[in-house]
C-alpha cells in the first residue's frame, strides 16, 4: 500500500512540474506550520472589555505554545503594562471533560475549539470579574487578580454577575440558579425544569439562527430577573447516529426541522427576595413566535421585548409592565421578504430609546419616544449601519455605542463600499452627516462601554494582521492592546514577502448588481503561464467572505501549491441592501450559483488560468453550493470538494429555513427546484465529500444521502469522514488531516502540487 500510494505521489507531482505548477520550495509555508501554535496572525486579543469604572482593560489571549487555550489579561487604561490576570489552565485544565450543554453552547457560539478561560463577565461596580470555566464559576478581584472558586455544584453553564455585584447567576440542569458572591448557600429561582421544560436557556434555533444565547436579563438594580421557560415538547425527537472516536451511540435530539413544531416559549419576571413568585409577561395569544430579544429600560421600570412572527416578516416591539406583566405594543415592523434581527435597541435614561430597522431597505437607526411616537430618523444613506441588511438571523450590531451627555451615537457602517468598515459618529437629537471616526482601507470593529468616552479598536486589512487598541472618541490611539507589528519575531513575517497582494474587483450580475471578488495568485506568479485555480464559495445568507482584511493563512497553502484562487460574494450575500440579500427568497441555490457561474465564466478569461482545471471548495452552505456548482453544466468544473452540505431544505431547521423558502407545505416547487440530490445524475467531475459523524446542525443523513444516491448510480467519488466531530473540524491535527486532503484532492484532480510529506 505504501509503495502504491508514492508512485502516485511521484505522478502528481510529475503532472504538476509538467503543467507548469512550482513545487512547494524552500522557504515554503507548510500545512504542519499553518495548523501549529503560535497562530500565523500573531497574538490576537478577543473579548476585549473596559471595566465599568474605566481604570482597566481586560482581554483574552492564547498561550504562546496553544493557540486555542485563553488566557485573562489586563493593563491599565492609561496605559502600562499589562498582566496575567487568570492562567485558562489554572480554570480548565487541559483535558478536562466539559458538560455537553456546554458543549453544545460554545458549538452554537462557534468557539467549540476553545478552553481555558472562554468567557467573562464584570460586574457593574468594576471590581470582580466571574468567570465560568469547565462547568464551574470563579470569582476574581480585579485589583489583586486573587481568584476563588465559587461553592456551587458543577455544571453551570451561561454564567452572569448581577448588575450590583451580589449574586453569580446560572442554568444547571434545566433550573436557573443564584448564589450570593459574598457567602451562602445558592439559590433555585426555578425547580421544575426537567423533561423537555428548561428555564433561562436559549432554544436550538435562537442559539444556532438567532444569535441570542441566553435565556435570562437581569434588571438593573438587582430588582429582578426576566428569564424563559422553554418547553420543547413540541418538536419532534430525531434519532441520530453519532459516531464518536470510542464507539457509537444513537441520539435523540429534538430538532425542529422546516415546516414542523417549534418550542413554546414564555417569557417570566421574578424578583430575588426569598418568596417572590414569577410573574408572566403577555406576548400575545399566538404561541408560534420567536421570542427575539429582551431588554430593560435605563431604569428598570420596563422590559422591552422583540416579538418575531413565525415568517419572519413581523417584528413588533413590545413595552411591559414588569409588576404586571401586561405588554403593549409600541413599534411595528412588517416587510416582505422578511426582516432581519439587529442588536440595535438602546434605551435611553430619558426614556426615549433608539432603534434600528431596515424598513427602507438598508439597516437606518431611528429615535422613538417612550410610548412608540418616531422622533425622528437618525442615519441616512446606503450604508448606514451594518446592523442590518437582511441576510442572517442576526448581525453585528451596528449601534456601538450612546453618549446621552452629548446626544451621540456610534455605529458601524461600510460607507462607501461594503468591503470595507469604519465607525461613524452622529447626534440623534440634531442629525446630520456621519463623522467618520475610524480611518483606513481596511476593515474596523469598535467595542464602547457604556460610558461612551473610548472604544476598543480591531483593525486589519490584507497587509495587516488584526491589531487591537484603546482609542478616544476622537479616533486617537491612546495605547495599544496588541499591536501584533508584521516585523521580524512575528509568526508570519518568514512568509509575508512570498504573496502577490490580493486584487479586488467587481462584476456585474444578470440584473446589474454589483458582485465584490478577490483574486489571490500563486507563490512566483508568472503572468506568461496558466494555473489551475480554486473557487472558494459560501455563498449563502448573513456572511460576507470579500473584506479588505486579514486574510487567513489556510489558503495561503493553495498558493504554496500553485493555484489562482477566487472568491465572489453572490446575490444573497451579507452587508448589503434588501434588494440584494432578498434575491434568494424561495429560490435558494439559483442566482447564488448564476452570480458564481458569472464568476467562473470571467476567471477563465484570464489569460493566466487554465481554464480546463478549475475546482470548487466550501463548507456548510458553502458545502451545498458546492453540490449545486458541479451539477450545474454551465460551471463545467473538474472537481469539487463539499463540506458537511445541506442537501435537502425540509431536513433543516425551522427559522433559518422558513426565512428564505417559506414553509415546506406551502412552498413545495421551490423547496424540490433548491435539493441537490434529484441532480446528482448531473455531477461534473469528481466530489470530495467531507461530513462531521456527530454533527447536530447539518445531520449525517444529509451526507448520506449523497452517498446512496451516487453509489446507486455507480459514480466513484471521495469520502473523509470525521467520528466525534460537529459540524466543524477542531484541532490542530484534525485540521492539518483536513487540509492535506484537500491538497491531495485537488492535486490529482486539476494538477497543483501535493504537500511534499503525503503519506497514506
Amino acid at each position: 500500500m505504501r509503495t502504491v500510494a508514492l508512485v502516485t505521489l511521484a505522478a502528481a507531482m510529475t503532472t504538476a512540474a509538467a503543467a507548469g505548477t512550482p513545487p512547494w520550495a524552500p522557504g515554503a509555508l507548510t500545512p504542519e506550520r499553518a495548523f501549529a501554535s503560535p497562530a500565523l496572525a500573531g497574538p490576537t486579543a478577543r473579548g476585549v472589555e473596559v471595566s465599568p469604572d474605566g481604570k482597566l482593560v481586560t482581554y483574552l489571549k492564547a498561550e504562546a505554545n496553544n493557540q486555542y487555550k485563553l488566557d485573562l489579561w489586563a493593563a491599565p487604561a492609561a496605559g502600562g503594562e499589562p498582566r496575567l490576570l487568570i492562567a485558562g489552565e489554572a480554570v480548565e485544565p487541559s483535558g478536562q471533560a466539559i458538560s455537553d450543554e456546554e458543549k453544545a453552547r460554545r458549538e452554537r457560539q462557534r468557539t467549540a475549539a476553545l478552553s481555558g478561560v472562554v468567557d467573562y463577565h464584570w460586574d457593574e461596580k468594576g471590581e470582580q470579574i466571574l468567570i465560568p470555566a469547565g462547568g464551574a464559576l470563579y470569582l476574581a478581584d480585579a485589583l489583586t487578580g486573587k481568584v476563588r472558586k465559587l461553592d456551587v455544584k458543577p455544571g453551570a453553564t451561561d454564567a452572569k454577575v448581577s448588575p450590583t455585584g451580589r449574586f453569580a447567576s446560572y442554568v444547571r440542569d434545566q433550573n436557573l440558579y443564584l448564589v450570593g458572591l459574598a457567602g451562602g448557600a445558592e439559590q433555585a429561582v426555578t425547580t421544575d425544569g426537567k423533561g423537555p421544560v428548561s428555564y433561562g436557556v436559549a432554544e436550538f434555533v435562537a442559539q444556532e439562527e438567532m444569535g441570542r444565547y441566553t435565556g435570562y436579563w437581569w434588571a438593573p438594580g438587582d430588582r429582578a430577573i426576566a428569564f424563559t421557560r422553554v418547553d420543547e415538547s413540541p418538536v419532534k425527537l430525531l434519532d441520530r447516529l453519532e459516531i464518536g472516536t470510542s464507539g457509537s451511540k444513537v441520539v435523540t435530539q429534538r430538532y425542529p426541522r422546516a415546516g414542523e413544531p417549534n418550542a413554546i416559549v414564555e417569557l417570566y419576571v421574578q424578583g430575588v427576595e426569598p418568596g417572590a413568585k414569577p410573574v408572566k409577561v403577555d406576548l400575545g395569544p399566538n404561541t408560534d413566535i420567536y421570542l427575539a430579544r429582551v431588554k430593560w429600560s435605563a431604569d428598570g421600570s420596563d422590559l422591552y421585548v422583540e416579538r418575531q412572527s413565525r415568517d419572519q416578516q413581523t417584528l413588533d416591539l413590545l413595552r411591559v409592565d414588569p409588576r404586571t406583566g401586561a405588554s403593549t405594543l409600541i413599534v411595528h415592523e412588517h416587510q416582505a421578504p422578511w426582516i432581519p434581527l439587529t442588536d440595535d435597541l438602546y434605551p435611553l435614561k430619558s426614556g426615549e430609546f433608539i432603534w434600528g430597522s431596515i424598513r427602507s431597505g438598508v439597516n437606518q437607526l431611528y429615535l422613538y419616544r417612550r410610548d412608540g411616537t418616531l422622533v425622528r430618523q437618525i442615519t441616512h444613506g446606503a450604508y448606514s449601519s451594518a446592523g442590518g441588511g437582511g441576510g442572517a438571523g442576526a448581525h453585528a450590531p451596528g449601534l456601538a455605542g450612546v453618549d446621552e451627555a452629548k446626544g451621540v451615537v456610534y455605529f458601524m457602517a461600510s460607507g462607501d463600499t461594503p468591503i470595507e468598515r469604519q465607525l461613524y459618529a452622529v447626534s440623534y437629537r440634531d442629525p446630520g452627516a456621519p463623522k467618520a471616526i475610524t480611518h483606513g482601507q481596511g476593515w474596523w470593529t469598535a467595542v464602547m462601554p457604556k460610558s461612551a468616552q473610548v472604544f476598543v479598536g480591531y483593525y486589519s486589512d490584507p497587509d495587516t494582521p488584526p491589531q487591537t487598541a484603546l482609542y478616544n472618541v476622537a479616533g486617537e490611539r491612546l495605547h495599544w492592546i496588541e499591536q501584533n507589528p508584521l516585523a521580524a519575531g512575528h509568526p508570519f513575517f518568514p512568509y509575508a514577502a512570498r504573496y502577490p497582494k490580493p486584487e479586488f474587483g467587481v462584476l456585474k450580475a444578470a440584473d446589474g448588481s454589483d458582485l465584490h471578488y478577490v483574486v489571490l495568485k500563486p507563490v512566483g506568479f508568472d503572468p506568461a503561464r496558466r494555473y489551475p485555480a480554486l473557487v472558494e464559495v459560501y455563498g449563502g445568507p448573513g456572511v460576507q467572505t470579500v473584506t479588505r482584511s486579514w486574510r487567513s493563512a489556510n489558503e495561503k497553502l493553495y498558493l504554496e501549491a500553485g493555484y489562482v484562487v477566487f472568491q465572489l460574494d453572490n446575490r444573497g450575500s451579507a452587508n448589503r441592501p434588501m434588494a440584494f440579500e432578498g434575491q434568494i427568497f424561495h429560490k435558494m441555490g439559483s442566482v447564488e450559483v448564476d452570480d458564481q457561474v458569472a464568476g467562473i465564466d470571467w476567471l477563465r478569461r484570464q489569460p493566466f488560468v487554465d481554464g480546463a482545471n478549475v475546482g470548487v471548495s466550501g463548507w456548510s452552505y458553502g458545502g451545498y453550493m458546492t453540490l449545486r456548482m458541479l451539477t450545474d453544466p454551465r460551471t463545467r468544473l473538474k472537481a469539487g470538494a463539499a463540506g458537511a452540505p445541506p442537501t435537502d431544505w425540509r431536513e433543516y431547521d425551522t427559522h433559518y429555513t422558513e426565512r428564505y423558502m417559506g414553509m415546506p407545505q406551502t412552498e413545495k416547487e421551490a423547496y424540490d427546484a433548491s435539493a441537490v440530490i434529484p441532480r446528482l445524475d448531473k455531477l461534473s467531475g469528481r466530489l470530495l465529500l467531507l461530513q462531521g459523524m456527530a454533527d447536530d446542525n447539518v445531520q449525517f443523513s444529509n451526507s448520506i444521502a449523497v452517498m446512496a444516491t451516487l453509489q446507486a448510480r455507480s459514480v466513484p467519488f471521495d469520502l473523509m469522514l470525521y467520528p466525534g466531530q460537529r459540524h466543524g473540524v477542531q484541532g490542530e491535527p484534525r485540521q492539518l488531516q483536513l487540509w492535506r486532503t484537500f491538497l491531495q484532492f485537488f492535486a490529482r484532480e486539476l494538477g497543483g502540487a501535493p504537500p511534499l510529506d503525503a503519506t497514506p
